[in-house]
């Protein structure tokens, strides 16, 4: 029989049942191994000796002192008992104190003329200062000098404080793990000698003991860089491989048509593009014509022109024969998109059947003289959503499967099992973040081959995370705004503090509108019944970022509907107010949309379903009331929206949060720049990493302990290159077996579902 590794051992056979079942239910801790990657989060340290007259308050220290006496008293009717215990040193005296099951060894052992080393934090309790349940090590040495080094080496040493639960508090941990330490010899490591070696790193085994129980402050730093490089490095070598068996996947190359699709689209545009649109085009292009498929990340900035370049991508399929699929998360930006799609195309895109359900043109089918994807003169851009109607669905479908529809947008509906392709060349994913890992993979996998991917995101992403949670991803980053876009200014509206200031924020929206222009008013809630019925129930919708609005007087956030109607017979009557939410009936969002487009509503009372892809550019000013209550990087986007034509945009951030809360300090960074990325950081260094990593990315954040995606860019970059490196010269790693066991460990289900998002 094989033997088992210490390492594998379960919990229960050296610790127990009762205390392995709570490490596993409430801790997630099965094993030794699982139990000694269960790091200390921080370290007290007992303090330097102290004389008993020197003692600061509320501070750790180490006194050595002589047992003066030691009493028990009883309290609630002799049900509690307490050992009260008084120490002194020659120069003052000292009170400890130790309650319930802590009694008894105390009790037997501190006696009166004992000699001890005492550590804890010094309190007051009937103005007399005490140690509360201190530690303490008995000085049974007869010679001086072999006392004072043993107490020195007492007074020093760093106690680990681990993440603990109710149920299991640290000091508890810390004992299991000593009963498990010796295990930590068996550790398989997972990085090659000459990694190690080269990098002055400690070997795993000794790593774990000077986390677990360091001598010093040197030894938890030697300790941490070796085990934040073991989590980047192991993950990056699982996205190398990724990223490397991608290439040895098959994919139809679409190389370019001269006198196509693409051609006729540029000669028509009213712009120059920007040199940012070409050379992310340039990246885009030279992959579509490979013939392993493409994994490619664009992040841009808001209105950077992160559609205009996914479209020429589809044009570029189009041409060469495929289809094209545009994922979106809402139906409202589906629609969007849709309506930007066949703007930018003009007569380029045959658009039929597709807001009203029509039938095709007499005497016309489906293929009539045309390629698959695309005839002489356009191609059919199809919507496809849930709420579409029978007869109109129905027409989707069947342009899908035949190959009329050169480009197909649309939601979840895209998803199904129905849904067929001729041949589906390139799937565009928008706001890749609220797409599930089944979701793209099921899109994907409607493909002849692999279809190329393009994922965008308009959320600017640190570099360190892009490299992490999107590490099978090349990117592409689009960060230079297109000529004639204006402006925006960004200022704090203290509501609370300062009334006058909301009266003029309404005064500014009424001044766009009698210019001409168009206005958003943004609001955290809907405020119809299904949102009271969700109130009631203690649901929180549209939960706040961070501290809130300080949640001052614990109101519930403004919502459209209750908005709308007081602008409408308030501050705006006379204007043309309109609302759009989610849960209105697609039509009416439809209509809503194409009226404020075509500039016949003047001031959006709408939700975030117009956070991100939503394009007006005769719109101008944006209100977002209880803005504390967004995040930093949901109110760039929502910024986003005005600023996108010729006209000077404005941004009001409405808030009722006191001047120096924290929600203030956000919302003063976010009028304070324009800079995405900037913006993106500050929104980071303010959320827990889980928040950063995501709820697909659970696994991930599962197997980073010690390592940060935000701060450690420099060894997130370093093991990137060392495991590219690697994968490059031995992709099935068979001459580092370690390294395969750490991988297996690391791709259990749960991590291998993220990490299948490429």
């Amino acid at each position: 029989m094989e033997r088992v590794s210490a390492f594998d051992e379960p919990l229960k056979k050296l610790l127990g049942g009762p205390t392995a079942k709570v490490m596993a239910d409430h801790l997630d801790l099965h094993t030794v191994g699982d139990l000694l990657h269960h790091y200390p989060r921080r370290y007290e340290e007992r303090g330097r000796l102290t004389a008993l007259t020197d003692l600061p308050l509320d501070e750790h220290v180490t006194v050595v002192a002589q047992v003066a006496d030691a009493r028990v008293m009883t309290f609630n009717g002799g049900r509690g008992r307490r050992l009260e215990v008084t120490l002194t040193d020659g120069s003052g005296r000292l009170q400890l104190v130790f309650f319930g099951h802590g009694v008894h060894k105390p009790h037997k052992e501190l006696l009166p003329g004992r000699r001890a080393m005492f550590a804890g934090k010094v309190s007051v309790f009937n103005r007399k200062l005490q140690l509360a349940h201190p530690t303490y090590q008995l000085l049974d040495v007869r010679d001086e000098d072999e006392a004072t080094e043993a107490a020195d080496a007492f007074a020093g040493q760093l106690l680990p404080i681990y993440p603990a639960c109710k149920q299991l508090d640290s000091w508890r941990i810390a004992k299991a793990v000593d009963t498990v330490l010796p295990g930590a010899g068996e550790a398989v490591d997972p990085l090659p000698a000459s990694l190690r070696e080269g990098r002055g790193f400690v070997s795993l085994p000794e790593a774990l003991l000077k986390i677990h129980r360091p001598h010093t402050k040197a030894d938890v730093a030697a300790a941490r860089e070796r085990l934040k490089w073991d989590e980047a490095f192991v993950l990056q070598v699982a996205l190398a491989r990724r990223r490397h068996s991608d290439t040895e996947l098959p994919a139809t190359a679409r190389r370019p048509v001269p006198g196509g699709l693409l051609d006729a689209f540029d000669a028509g545009l009213p712009f120059t593009l920007t040199d940012g649109q070409r050379t992310v085009t340039d990246e885009i292009f030279r992959d579509l014509a490979t013939e392993h498929p493409m994994h490619r990340l664009l992040q841009g900035e808001v209105g950077s022109g992160k559609t205009l370049v996914a479209l020429r991508a589809m044009l570029r399929v189009v041409d060469a024969g495929g289809q094209t699929a545009l994922l979106a998360p809402t139906e409202v930006l589906a629609q969007q998109h849709h309506r930007s799609i066949t703007e930018m195309m003009g007569e380029l895109a045959e658009n039929w059947g597709l807001w009203r359900e029509a039938p095709l043109d007499e005497g016309r089918r489906p293929g009539d003289g045309r390629a698959p994807g695309g005839s002489h003169r356009g191609t059919k851009v199809v919507l496809l959503t849930g709420s579409m109607g029978t007869a109109a669905r129905r027409q989707a479908l069947l342009d899908l499967v035949t190959g009329e529809a050169g480009i197909v947008i649309g939601t979840h509906a895209l998803i199904e099992d129905k849904v067929k392709f001729h041949d589906l060349g390139l799937v565009v994913v928008d706001e890749q973040h609220r797409f599930g890992v089944e979701q793209r993979d099921a899109l994907r996998s409607k493909g002849k081959q692999q279809p190329h991917l393009l994922v965008m995101t308009a959320t600017p992403i640190p570099r360190t995370v892009a490299m992490t949670v999107f590490g099978d991803l090349e990117t592409s980053v689009l960060d230079q705004l297109p000529a004639g876009r204006s402006p925006i200014a960004s200022h704090v509206v203290p509501a609370k503090d300062k009334p006058h200031f909301l009266d003029r924020a309404w005064e500014r929206v009424r001044e766009e509108a009698e210019g001409g222009h168009q206005a958003y008013v943004v609001c955290p809630r809907i405020g119809d019944d299904t949102d009271e019925a969700a109130e009631k129930k203690g649901k929180k919708r549209d939960a706040p970022a961070g501290d809130a609005a300080d949640d001052a007087e614990k109101r519930p956030p403004l919502a459209v509907l209750d908005v709308a109607a007081q602008l409408a017979r308030g501050p705006l009557a006379g204007l043309r107010v309109e609302v759009l939410h989610g849960r209105m009936p697609p039509d009416e969002k439809d209509d809503v949309m194409r009226r404020f487009a075509a500039g016949r509503v003047d001031v959006l009372v709408a939700t975030t379903v117009i956070e991100v892809g939503v394009n007006v550019p005769n719109a101008t000013a944006m209100v977002i009331m209880d803005a504390d209550r967004f995040g930093v990087s949901q109110l760039h986007q929502l910024r986003g929206r005005v600023g996108r034509g010729s006209a000077p945009g404005l941004c009001l951030l409405v808030s009722e949060a006191h001047e120096a809360s924290p929600a203030r300090a956000r919302l003063s960074a976010v009028a304070a720049t324009l800079d995405g990325f900037e913006l993106s950081r500050i929104d980071l260094e303010q959320r827990r990493e889980g928040d950063v990593l995501g709820q697909a990315q659970s696994g991930v954040r599962s197997s980073l302990r010690v390592l940060s995606v935000i701060d450690d860019e420099e060894v997130i970059a370093a093991a990137r290159e060392e495991a590219v490196r690697i994968v490059a010269d031995d992709p099935a790693l068979e001459r580092l077996p370690e390294l395969r066991t750490a991988l297996d460990a690391l791709l259990d289900k749960d991590r291998e579902e993220y990490l299948d998002k490429g």
